[in-house]
């Protein structure tokens, strides 16, 4: 891109015309090779770790089905926003997301916690929308009491707490890296439901 254009873009700024100036001069590329390498990788990971979660073989819901039903229900236009752990990767790999700015998490920062106020946030940001929150019930137990925010400005967040009674991520990491060597990771928990109740929002398990 030479000078001109340069000082061009530097005036537009941030428009239609920026696009239009910027558009001939980039190389068209189709990369077929990487994506070629994601659908081998992707039928790997299917075969070994999707295929389990949607359709297990054992008693009870994985993850993966109850994003899968979440979809369902909200049609895949939901916002979803996930706190931190190992239903934050789950959120990430199998919710759908048919419209932009639905994805609402704190990425690999590792804020637990998160979910509850960044979803009365989205609600009241978008107040039209479907907000789901996917917490887990470590992350859900240090904002629980936004559950009075949620309340008071009748904000109508969905709350699914993916309840394992462990700090997952954590446990994961300690059975792959560190032999097992299982430490302050299993929970015992309160009962979820009577304290959502607690604060007249209603509830079940």
């Amino acid at each position: 891109v030479n000078k001109n254009v340069l000082s061009d873009i530097a005036v537009l700024g941030n428009s239609k015309e920026t696009i239009q100036l910027l558009l001939p001069k980039v190389n068209n590329n189709s990369h077929d090779s990487w994506h070629d390498e994601f659908k081998k990788r992707y039928e790997i990971e299917f075969n070994e770790v999707i295929n389990n979660d949607l359709n297990p073989t054992k008693e009870g819901l994985t993850m993966g089905e109850v994003l899968q039903q979440i979809n369902i229900e909200t049609k895949g236009n939901a916002a979803i926003v996930s706190d931190v752990g190992q239903h934050q990767m789950i959120a990430c790999r199998y919710a759908n997301f048919n419209i932009t700015k639905s994805n609402i998490t704190s990425g690999g920062l590792g804020t637990m916690g998160f979910a509850l106020p960044a979803a009365i946030g989205a609600k009241m940001a978008a107040p039209d929308r479907e907000v789901v929150a996917i917490i887990g019930d470590g992350g859900y137990q240090m904002n629980i009491q936004e559950l009075g925010t949620i309340f008071q400005q009748k904000a109508a967040v969905k709350i699914v707490v993916l309840n394992n009674e462990f700090l997952g991520m954590v446990r994961q990491w300690q059975q792959l890296f560190f032999d097992k060597r299982y430490a302050s990771t299993e929970m015992t928990n309160p009962n979820f439901v009577a304290i959502a109740e607690g604060y007249y929002i209603k509830a079940k398990k």
